[in-house]
């Protein structure tokens, strides 16, 4: 009963902080930073219980797939909700709430076999933290670089629409996502070198596919910011660009973890 409490009250929250961004999208009321600044500490609180309820059991933590998404999501949403005090990402929320509530309600309407990891398992622990805070790092990219997209495209055509009005001049939202970009780049670099130090035996784990995609990831990352200051890339080439890297990266982790937790039962 408590877990479908807290789902529920993150559940509005997130619907709450949702309607609240849209609103303030369509030109219907003013943007208040503080509102949405409580909104979103309030959803992270009650989301992060969720997670408590959930994650943790007695010398272990289970990192399944739907577990570890809640996680994934709940870290997305902090490093949004912290950006926002220092960056003009507000119109991300339309976005990254309605993801974070979707592994709210799979988390409660799925199940998917454990997987354990002990909590004295310190190198793998870091390894997982570090890729967490990578693919949530990049998550954000992500968005970003589909409103860039978007907001590149209507602009060579000259039309006005809703998204040019409100969103900030396209040299800012760039700015905005080679910052995430770099900052994705050097998390995941630590990622994979701790897993290269950590993680033993990776081909008897099934784990090879996903090193794979990751230096794959890591490759596209890279050479977009080496373009970007050597040759000038951006825009519509730095949206595809990111959206292909976030894909590949997204691809080896939630499409190998599903297909070997949820189809063949392997953790």
């Amino acid at each position: 009963m408590g877990t479908l409490i807290l789902a529920v009250t993150t559940l509005f929250l997130y619907s709450l902080g949702t309607a609240l961004q849209t609103l303030v999208f369509r030109g219907r009321i003013k943007q208040n930073h503080s509102l949405t600044s409580l909104i979103g500490i309030l959803a992270l609180v009650s989301h992060g219980t969720l997670i408590w309820t959930i994650i943790p059991e007695p010398s272990t933590l289970n990192f399944g797939f739907f577990p570890a998404s809640l996680l994934i999501s709940w870290f997305v949403v902090l490093f949004l909700v912290i950006l926002n005090n220092f960056k003009p990402i507000q119109f991300l929320f339309l976005a990254i709430y309605p993801l974070a509530a979707i592994t709210v309600v799979f988390v409660l309407a799925f199940h998917s076999p454990p997987h354990y990891v002990s909590q004295h398992n310190w190198g793998m622990l870091a390894h997982i933290a570090l890729s967490i805070t990578a693919y949530s790092l990049f998550t954000l990219a992500a968005v970003q670089a589909l409103l860039v997209h978007m907001q590149n495209r209507q602009l060579k055509r000259n039309y006005n629409s809703m998204v040019v009005r409100n969103l900030p001049p396209l040299q800012t939202m760039e700015s905005l996502l080679f910052e995430l970009l770099w900052a994705g780049v050097i998390v995941l670099t630590l990622a994979i070198i701790t897993g290269a130090v950590f993680v033993h035996d990776l081909f008897a784990q099934d784990l090879a596919h996903k090193s794979l995609f990751s230096i794959m990831s890591w490759l596209v990352f890279s050479g977009l910011l080496v373009g970007h200051y050597t040759l000038g890339w951006r825009g519509l080439t730095a949206s595809r660009w990111t959206l292909a890297g976030c894909a590949l990266l997204m691809l080896g982790y939630y499409g190998s973890k599903f297909v070997l937790e949820l189809i063949f039962h392997r953790v």
